[in-house]
């Protein structure tokens, strides 16, 4: 039986289907995007065929359905389509058809396919992310009926707590300032009930993966941060080294080259999720904020390039740092001990584990003197690395060489 290669065009209501065999190409029509339609489809289709499908939305679960009655799926990079995205000639016909070309051809990458529980982890952290920047709108829409109405700074750090709420009820606004105030009141406290409910499934998974744990060890992650990152990235070790997840993520430069001229190094590439390296930067300002490697090799970049570009290159030296360790199975090795427990007694007590009281009288350093012992080491960390920097051969080049095993081990 000859080889054949199924392009599948996917949208909404319908799939268009072309099919490659013997060094020639052919529409096949449409197959409805509904489950009962696609489970007709693959039942028509030959145990040595390959399918390819553009990574969309429904694509997932297209390839599940698929997938039994095949030799392969494969979900392509819709990124690296350029053939489809930059064609002259773009209609769904032509689409599929180039698919099931490039297929044959064997020029193809596929993407991963996650299982459930990943796919499940990734919808509650895009769910939660979503609610808080609705929120965020909402605070911000209380914001702007103050500065309309010249209103003096709130006196107190919370303007949405208890306090804060009693100071916005005393001002004397419009009547229509105050049913902004009070609507966008009401949203804050159904968003942060929706944003607390999902927050509990996410500590649920945090307290139950070792995962999650060990990335907590680090300075400046909590569990949004490690849960976000294991949630997108999924299995550590489909990835050969840092290089290949440190791409994946985006935070790699834009190379270009041409002819004899040198090599330039442009911005990140920002490929894949932008939630994470959103996430990632948010942990990387928290990190240079406490003595340690992390915030000694923020300092070293700062000096050269500046602020914006140290904090990025932080993030990806963090993203660097989470292989070493999730591939290593090691905690942190600087992590702040007394930080470090009430992060995770805290994801413990937000997934539901009960509180316990210390009944007996504390044996040893109390909590003041365990936190300067803390202190010392972490400061003891950063002066390590500093002089492993400055004992180590400049690069002739000047390009920074890749520390992250020196900060999750030798340091």
């Amino acid at each position: 039986m000859s080889r054949r290669c199924i392009g599948l065009d996917v949208h909404r209501d319908f799939c268009e289907v072309a099919i490659w065999e013997v060094g020639r190409v052919r529409s096949a029509g449409r197959v409805r995007s509904r489950p009962e339609a696609l489970e007709e489809f693959a039942a028509n289709l030959g145990a040595g065929d390959e399918i390819v499908l553009e990574a969309t939305s429904g694509a997932r679960e297209v390839a599940r359905i698929l997938t039994p009655h095949v030799k392969r799926v494969v979900i392509a990079n819709t990124h690296r389509l350029a053939a489809i995205s930059e064609s002259k000639k773009k209609t769904d016909r032509n689409d599929a058809r180039t698919l099931a070309q490039l297929l044959a051809a064997g020029v193809l990458e596929g993407s991963w396919l996650p299982g459930e529980q990943t796919r499940a982890l990734r919808r509650r952290v895009s769910r939660r992310h979503n609610l808080v920047v609705a929120r965020t709108r909402a605070k911000n829409e209380v914001t702007a009926v103050l500065h309309r109405n010249l209103s003096e700074r709130p006196p107190m750090s919370d303007l949405f707590g208890v306090a804060g709420r009693k100071w916005l009820g005393a001002l004397d606004l419009p009547d229509d300032e105050i049913e902004t105030t009070s609507a966008a009141l009401r949203q804050i406290d159904f968003l942060g009930d929706e944003i607390g409910g999902l927050e509990r499934e996410l500590a649920r998974f945090a307290a139950s993966s070792a995962e999650a744990r060990r990335l907590i060890t680090v300075p400046g992650v909590a569990m949004v941060t490690a849960v976000t990152f294991l949630a997108q990235v999924g299995e550590i070790a489909r990835f050969e080294s840092p290089r290949q997840l440190v791409g994946y993520l985006g935070l790699d430069p834009r190379v270009r080259q041409s002819g004899n001229g040198a090599a330039f190094t442009g911005r990140i590439s920002k490929e894949g999720s932008g939630l994470v390296r959103h996430v990632m930067v948010e942990a990387a300002h928290s990190a240079i904020r406490t003595p340690g490697p992390l915030r000694a090799f923020y300092e070293r970049v700062r000096s050269r390039r500046g602020h914006a570009i140290a904090i990025v290159a932080t993030a990806r030296k963090m993203v660097v740092l989470f292989w070493q360790l999730l591939t290593n199975e090691q905690d942190y090795r600087h992590s702040i001990e007394l930080v470090t427990r009430k992060k995770l007694r805290k994801v413990e007590l937000l997934a539901g584990a009960p509180r316990q009281r210390s009944g007996g009288r504390c044996v040893g350093p109390n909590r003041d003197q365990r936190r300067e012992l803390d202190r010392e080491r972490a400061q003891a960390a950063e002066a390590e690395y500093r002089m492993l920097v400055a004992a180590r051969a400049p690069d002739p080049q000047g390009k920074e060489t890749e520390d992250g095993l020196q900060m999750s081990q030798t340091t």
